[in-house]
Formats: structure tokens, sequence, C-alpha cells
């Protein structure tokens, strides 16, 4: 590990028992100098009690002895196996309490605006379970009438940097894959710095989409309309009847 556990309880102790510097310790517990320094002043960590490195195997004496002689010398932290892969542990991180009941709402933001995101991507990035992810996937979750899109930027539930680094791997993952995209599931698939330098581009609405190669009328329909529609005249132009003419030569009266 990069730095003791309890490390503002070891700063304490260091501060109390020994006489390193401010930096050393700082940088030995990874903490600012000034923090430090308010240890040693009293108006930071009052109340803690501080936690022996040296007998917690976390240090050894000698490292504290090699520091008090040169100002300049920096502690290492006392090889311990059972320490190794601690910084790497993967899993949903820790929300707090105050936090938690606005994950909901940014996980059905993640499931609208980024659908390319897996359900473990959307786990990690706002600390969540993949059940509650497929119950709002599915709209079967207890509240989801009452779940309104948040994006979890704005509440805090993760960084900027995070989430375009979870769309931009998803962006890789489905080029590998070969898969097709579409105009607006591209813009959705790069960097918010990306998106806002891209272009607006002309695009037909999808309701029409695929007939841009048609037109709604063609330069010779009125043409044709005037040689297949007659005109009113013809309808009540009858053609003359021959049969009554006969009758009239054939009358005996005449």
């Amino acid at each position: 590990m990069n730095k003791p556990i309890m490390a503002k309880a070891t700063a304490v102790w260091l501060v109390d028992n020994t006489t390193l510097s401010f930096r050393q310790i700082a940088d030995f517990c990874g903490l600012h100098e000034l923090e430090v320094q308010g240890i040693a002043d009293g108006d930071v960590a009052g109340g803690v009690r501080g936690f022996d490195p040296v007998a917690n195997n976390q240090l050894d004496q000698s490292e504290i002895d090699k520091a008090e002689k040169d100002p300049l010398y920096k502690l290492r932290l006392k090889f311990n196996p059972a320490a190794l892969g601690e910084e790497k542990r993967r899993g949903p991180r820790y929300t707090p309490l105050s936090k938690r009941q606005d994950r909901p709402a940014s996980i059905l933001w993640l499931v609208k605006f980024h659908p390319e995101l897996s359900d473990g991507q959307i786990a990690k990035l706002v600390g969540t379970t993949k059940p509650t992810i497929q119950s709002i996937r599915e709209r079967t979750h207890w509240n989801i009438s009452n779940i309104q899109p948040i994006d979890p930027v704005a509440l805090g539930l993760c960084k900027q940097s995070e989430l375009d680094s979870a769309v931009q791997k998803a962006a890789r993952k489905r080029a590998a894959e070969g898969g097709l995209m579409t105009d607006d599931e591209r813009r959705k698939l790069v960097s918010t710095e990306q998106s806002l330098e891209m272009g607006t581009e002309p695009r037909l609405p999808s309701a029409i989409s695929g007939l841009e190669t048609f037109t709604l009328t063609r330069p010779d329909d009125d043409e044709e309309e005037d040689r297949l529609v007659p005109d009113a005249d013809s309808f009540f132009n009858l053609p003359d009847n021959g049969d009554e003419e006969d009758e009239d030569d054939d009358d005996p009266r005449r």
C-alpha cells in the first residue's frame, strides 16, 4: 500500500513520539504538510488517539531513526504481504448515505442516454448492484413512476472523467464487435469535450428516414393529370341516339 492504515491516527502518533519533520510525516501518511502542522497545533484531529505504526508492523524503528537524523530521508512503509492488491480491490464504490437515494435517478439517466454501457460499468460508476439496474431497465422498480433521470455527475456520484472513460470503452468494444451505430449513438459514445466540438449535421426526421431518394411530386405530374382527367363537358355530352330517329320515320301518322 502507498500509505499506512489509519493514516491520520498514525500521523498523530508520529507527531507526539518522534522528531520527524512535518514534510516527512505528511509524505509517509499521505497527508498535506499543513494538515500535519494542524495536528501538532491541536487544530486538526482533536480527540484522535495515536496509532503506533511500529507496534502494528507498518514501520521499523530503524526507519524512524534514519529519518530523524536526515530531514530529507523519506520513510518506507514496511512490506506487508497481506496488503498486496488492496489498492486494486474491485467492486461497487462506497456511496455516502446522503446520496444513496439519488442512485436510482442516476441509473435511469445512464440507461436512457447511454444504453451501450453494461450493467457492470453502471454499477461501478454509481456504486449500485446489478439487480437494481435490471429492475430499472425493465421498469419493475418499486418507485419507477416517481424516478426522474438525473446526470450522476451533477449528483456527485461519479466524475465526468470517469463517465467519459466508461463511454469511450464501450465505444471501442462496440467498434471491435463490428456493430453499426447511428449518428445519435455515435455522438453518445464520445467524450463530452469531443461532443461539444462536433459540428451539427443536417438530418432527416426519423419518421421519414429512408425516403430521401423519393419526392412527393414529379415535374410531369401536372401534364399527366391534364391528359388523364377529362373536362366537365365530356360527362354531359351524350351521344346521338339513332333509334329515336328510326322510330320517327316509321310512325304511320306521318
